[in-house]
């Protein structure tokens, strides 16, 4: 593997949204949210050098995920630029004060245009499980989906989240006979692409944690990839 080098002007057109607060950053699929001890790159430390060099900060820098998004998936990751940002920000997502929207790219169609899925899901070894309520480790998954617009054998899918589980969305579409394209791990036929499957986090909405005012942030869909283009 080549080595990463962590050059703010390469993150510049992946800033979404930015302030003395916030930093919002369209993750490339294929990227790790935050460092996991293995050396690979990841998301953060590449964010945390964009402030260094754009705010000409010198010595520590404070920069904290408030949410992942697992590696293969591209799309809004929001930073906290302050530790009262990262306190109300995750008091925010623990209560469910905010608006996670998906768009996934699925083998096959959906039964039903638009549905509610309600689950629960287990997971160990990397992989979430759909099971019963009472098994060990279950937990209610919930999300909402509805058809954008279907081409040959994929759809295109807007997905709501309402609960945020490991590997929620990819789980609960391919138990429904839709897995996500270029998720292998779920079923799919079609093959990843650069590490990455056909999973965006497409928009976020939050409250300002010190304005506490609606922000709402939108990533465009990864430049160069054949699935986006149907």
């Amino acid at each position: 593997m080549n080595e990463f080098k962590y050059i703010a002007a390469d993150l510049q057109p992946l800033v979404l949204f930015a302030d003395n607060h916030l930093l919002a950053v369209n993750k490339p699929a294929g990227m790790l949210t935050q460092d996991s001890g293995t050396g690979l790159p990841n998301l953060e430390d590449w964010a945390r050098e964009w402030v260094r060099v754009d705010k000409a900060k010198a010595g520590s820098i404070f920069l904290n995920a408030v949410h992942r998004i697992d590696r293969a998936v591209s799309g809004v990751v929001l930073f906290a630029r302050t530790s009262k940002a990262l306190s109300r920000l995750n008091e925010d997502m623990r209560k469910r004060d905010c608006k996670k929207i998906y768009h996934a790219l699925v083998e096959g169609a959906p039964s039903q245009s638009s549905a509610e899925l309600v689950n629960w899901l287990s997971h160990e070894h990397h992989r979430a499980e759909v099971c019963r309520e009472g098994d060990d480790g279950a937990q209610r998954a919930v999300l909402r989906y509805r058809t954008l617009k279907q081409v040959g054998d994929l759809a295109l899918l807007e997905v709501d989240l309402e609960t945020g589980r490991y590997h929620q969305i990819r789980a609960q579409l391919a138990a429904i006979g839709c897995p996500i394209a270029g998720d292998e791990k779920y079923g799919a036929k079609q093959v990843s692409i650069n590490g990455g499957i056909a999973l965006h986090h497409y928009q976020l909405e939050v409250n300002h944690p010190t304005l506490r005012e609606p922000v709402v942030i939108q990533a465009p869909y990864p430049a160069g990839s054949s699935w986006w283009t149907i």
